[in-house]
């Protein structure tokens, strides 16, 4: 199933990401967790793709694995770093041939070690140089794309991040993923910029339940998204209770979603870390 053809549906488009682990016994784990999250029964799922070499092939095989023996259509993440046209070329074809019809096609963050992201001889330096070369490869891929509804976290100017969103669709993107937020008024804001830009694709929303908050605040610093600071507040009320910041942080999720669906978002796309317990709670008290 090719995922642009689930939009438009009364139902909304419902997605679970997932990252893959660095190790065997984390991909069983994980396949666990995607098995407990099986009967929530998501329009799809999403696996990440890693810069090094064998977390890519586990990506490969994961999205193959979970799509022919679970029955769920599944996205494949792909990125620039470290590959070449080549390279990327052979990554396209070994997801076609294993049944994979959905990649979400992404420049990718610096390696490790790296300040600043730079293409590998042959490779592409932007994810609009990738969506086309996806597009005009010939095979019949559904192609989604990152949004950044509070602007890249590498680029200071929202116009200019807009312009290249446009040219990204242009490309050839079929819909569009957010990154995570935590205030949907970004979230409806950019929305509305990228209406009058021209922008007609899904615009999927991403959101992420709070389950630590420590670790938030990594992943917010590090995306460029911010944390509200009523969000912030409710937090320190429950500091050292971790029970109460998972509960805390399921509640804002639920309050986003249901505001977010109300409002006409095509959908929701759950950022799990690779857990099923929180993502469980949100979807259920959704309705979903």
């Amino acid at each position: 199933m090719r995922i642009v053809e689930l939009f438009g549906a009364r139902a909304p488009v419902i997605s679970f990401e997932f990252f893959p682990p660095k190790t065997e016994e984390g991909v069983e784990a994980l396949y666990e967790t995607v098995e407990r999250l099986r009967p929530c029964r998501p329009s799809f799922v999403s696996v990440t793709y890693g810069a090094g070499g064998s977390t890519r092939d586990r990506t490969l095989q994961l999205v193959a694995r979970i799509q022919r023996d679970l029955g769920m259509t599944t996205m494949a993440h792909l990125t620039c770093v470290g590959s070449t046209r080549d390279e990327i070329r052979d990554t396209l074809k070994r997801l076609h041939d294993s049944g994979i019809r959905n990649v979400l096609a992404l420049r990718g963050d610096p390696p490790q070690g790296q300040a600043e992201f730079k293409p590998v001889e042959g490779g592409f330096g932007f994810a609009t140089e990738l969506v086309a070369f996806i597009r005009e490869s010939g095979l019949d891929f559904c192609i989604g794309a990152a949004c950044y509804p509070e602007g890249h976290v590498e680029c200071g100017d929202l116009e200019l991040d807009l312009r290249h969103l446009v040219a990204k669709v242009q490309a050839g993107a079929d819909f569009l993923v957010s990154q995570l937020f935590f205030d949907n008024a970004d979230y409806q804001a950019f929305v509305r910029r990228a209406r009058s830009a021209g922008i007609s694709v899904p615009i999927v929303p991403g959101i992420m339940p709070v389950t630590n908050t420590s670790q938030t605040e990594r992943f917010t610093k590090m995306c460029g998204a911010r944390i509200p600071q009523e969000l912030y507040r409710r937090l320190r009320i429950v500091d050292g209770d971790p029970s109460a910041v998972v509960a805390t942080g399921v509640q804002w999720a639920v309050d986003q979603g249901r505001a977010l669906l109300a409002s006409g978002a095509p959908g929701l796309h759950f950022y799990t870390l690779n857990r099923s317990s929180a993502t469980l709670a949100v979807h259920a008290a959704l309705g979903l």
